[in-house]
C-alpha cells in the first residue's frame, strides 16, 4: 500500500461544479488531438508522397517517428507534471505539439516533415500524462470521477477511431497539409481555455529530476518502440530489428536497477507493489496489444477489398467510434453494481467475441454484417474495459505520483498497441503470403483479427490471476485507502 506523505501533498481548492467540467473539456480535447495524430495521416500519406517526394522508407516515418518519440518520452513527460506543474507542462506539450503541426503543414521537403512529426510526438508525451492527472485533480473521488474518466477513455478512444474519417475528409477536400493544420486552430483554443479553466498543481518537495532513469528510460522505450516498428519491413529476425528490441529492453533493465538505488527516483519501484495499479497496467498492455490493430484492419479491409474510399472507409467506423463512447459512458454506472475488475473483464470478453464475429469476414461480405455489427462489438466492449481499467491504474497511488501513474497507463496502452500492430501485422502477412488478392487479403485480415482475439482472452486470464477483487466499487478511490492484497 502507498500512503501519502505530509511533503507529498500540494493542496489544491476543487473548482467550481461549472468549472470543474470547464476543466475537463480541456483535458479531454488535448487527449483527443494526441490521439487523433495517431492515425489521421494514414489515410493522406499517398499524397504526401507525390507532394513532397518521399520514399517508401521515408513514408512510414510520417507514422514512425510520431510514435517513437510518443512512446520514448511519456514517462518523463509524467513525471516533469508532478514535479515542474502538471499545468505548466500541459501547456508547454500542446504549445510544442501546436508549433510543430503548424511546421509539418508548412514543410517543403521531407525531412521537414519528419522532424515536425518527431517534435510533435514529444509534445505529445509531455501533453498526455497531465490531461488524466489534471482530470482526477479536479473531479473529487467518487462517480463523479468515473464519469471523468469514462468521457475521457471515450474521447481517447473516438480520437483514434475519427482518424480516418477526419484525414480522408481534409485530404479529398483541402489537401494533405490540413491533416496537420487543422491542429493549429484547434490548439489554440485549447491553450487559451487550458491558461484559464486550470489550476495548477504538483508533487510537494524539492523539483530533482532523476536525469539518468529519465536518460535510460526514454532511450530504452524509445528504442524498444524503433524495433517494434521495424518489424513491418524488416521482420522480426532481421538484425535491424533485433538489435534496437534487444537494445531497449537492456537500457530498461538499467534503469530498474538505477531506480531501485537512487534516493528520488524517476519512477518509485514501490509503485508496482500495488496490485491494481502493476495488474491493472499489465492489462492495459496485453489488451492494447489485441485491439489497437482493429481500426488499421478494418480501414485495410474496407478499402483493398471491398472497394471503399477513404473518405467512405472513415463514414463506414462511424458507428464503431459511437459504440466506444457509449461502452464508456456505460461503465461509470456499471462499476458501483458490479465491480471495477468485473465490468473490465465482461468488456474484454465483449470485444474479443467482436473480433471472433469480424474474423469470419469474407471477400464479399455485407456492410451490416462484415463491418458495422462486429465493429459495434468490438469498440463497445473496449470502451466498457478501457474506463474501469484506468481507474483501477490510478487509484492506489499517491498524489505526488499521479502524473507519473498516469504516464505509466499511456505507454502500456501505446507500446502494448505498437507491439499488438507489428505482431499482427506479421501474422497476417504470412496467410496472405505476397498475394494481392481479394481473397487472400480477406484470409490474412481474418486470421489478424483471430489472434487479436486470442490475445484479448490472454488479458481476462492475467486479470482474473492478478487484479485484486473488488472489496468495494474502485471509481476513484482515495489515495489514502487500504488497497486490497488479494482476491
Amino acid at each position: 500500500m502507498l500512503r501519502t506523505s505530509p511533503d507529498a501533498r500540494t493542496a489544491v481548492p476543487r473548482p467550481a461544479p461549472t468549472r470543474t467540467w470547464l476543466v475537463v473539456l480541456a483535458a479531454c480535447a488535448g487527449q483527443f488531438l494526441v490521439v487523433l495524430d495517431v492515425s489521421v495521416v494514414n489515410v493522406a500519406l499517398p499524397s504526401m508522397r507525390t507532394g513532397l517526394g518521399l520514399s517508401g522508407p521515408g513514408l512510414q516515418w510520417v507514422v514512425n517517428a510520431y510514435a517513437i518519440a510518443f512512446a520514448g518520452f511519456m514517462l518523463l513527460g509524467g513525471r516533469a507534471g508532478d514535479l515542474f506543474g502538471r499545468k505548466r507542462m500541459f501547456l508547454v506539450g500542446l504549445g510544442l505539439f501546436t508549433l510543430a503541426s503548424l511546421a509539418g503543414g508548412l514543410a517543403q521537403e521531407g525531412w521537414q516533415l519528419l522532424a515536425a512529426r518527431a517534435v510533435q510526438g514529444l509534445g505529445a508525451a509531455v501533453l498526455a500524462p497531465s490531461t488524466l492527472t489534471i482530470l482526477t485533480s479536479a473531479v473529487p473521488e467518487g462517480a463523479a470521477r468515473a464519469r471523468a474518466i469514462a468521457t475521457w477513455t471515450a474521447v481517447g478512444a473516438g480520437g483514434g477511431a475519427a482518424g480516418g474519417l477526419v484525414g480522408g475528409a481534409l485530404t479529398d477536400a483541402l489537401s494533405w497539409r490540413w491533416v496537420l493544420l487543422i491542429n493549429v486552430p484547434v490548439g489554440v483554443l485549447v491553450l487559451a481555455g487550458a491558461a484559464r479553466w486550470i489550476t495548477e498543481s504538483r508533487a510537494g518537495g524539492a523539483r530533482r529530476l532523476d536525469l539518468p532513469g529519465a536518460v535510460l528510460v526514454t532511450a530504452g522505450t524509445a528504442t524498444l518502440a524503433y524495433g517494434i516498428v521495424q518489424t513491418e519491413a524488416k521482420g522480426w529476425t532481421a538484425a535491424a530489428t533485433l538489435v534496437p528490441l534487444l537494445a531497449g529492453l537492456a537500457f530498461l533493465g538499467l534503469f530498474l536497477v538505477v531506480e531501485a538505488r537512487t534516493p528520488k527516483p524517476l519512477m518509485p519501484l514501490k509503485l508496482f507493489r500495488v496490485r491494481s495499479v502493476a495488474a491493472a497496467n499489465a492489462a492495459m498492455f496485453v489488451c492494447g496489444a489485441g485491439s489497437f490493430g482493429m481500426w488499421f484492419f478494418m480501414t485495410l479491409y474496407a478499402q483493398n477489398v471491398l472497394g471503399y474510399t477513404p473518405f467512405g472507409a472513415g463514414l463506414a467506423l462511424i458507428p464503431s467510434s459511437l459504440s466506444v463512447v457509449a461502452g464508456s459512458k456505460s461503465a461509470p454506472r456499471l462499476m458501483p453494481r458490479f465491480g471495477a475488475k468485473n465490468v473490465a473483464v465482461t468488456g474484454i470478453l465483449i470485444t474479443a467475441a467482436g473480433f471472433g464475429w469480424q474474423s469470419t469476414m469474407t471477400a464479399h461480405g455485407a456492410y451490416l454484417t462484415s463491418i458495422m455489427l462486429p465493429g459495434m462489438l468490438m469498440m463497445a466492449g473496449a470502451g466498457l474495459a478501457m474506463t474501469p481499467l484506468a481507474s483501477l491504474a490510478t487509484s492506489g497511488a499517491a498524489p505526488g505520483d499521479a502524473g507519473l501513474v498516469s504516464g505509466l497507463v499511456n505507454t502500456s496502452r501505446t507500446l502494448g498497441g505498437s507491439l499488438g500492430l507489428a505482431v499482427l501485422s506479421t501474422v497476417a502477412a504470412s496467410r496472405t503470403g505476397g498475394h494481392a488478392g481479394t481473397e487472400a487479403l480477406t484470409a490474412g485480415y481474418a486470421l489478424a483479427f483471430r489472434w487479436g482475439g486470442f490475445i484479448l482472452l490472454a488479458g481476462v486470464v492475467l486479470m482474473l490471476l492478478w487484479m485484486p477483487g473488488d472489496r468495494r466499487p474502485v471509481i476513484g478511490r482515495p489515495a489514502s485507502s487500504p488497497e486490497p492484497s488479494g482476491d
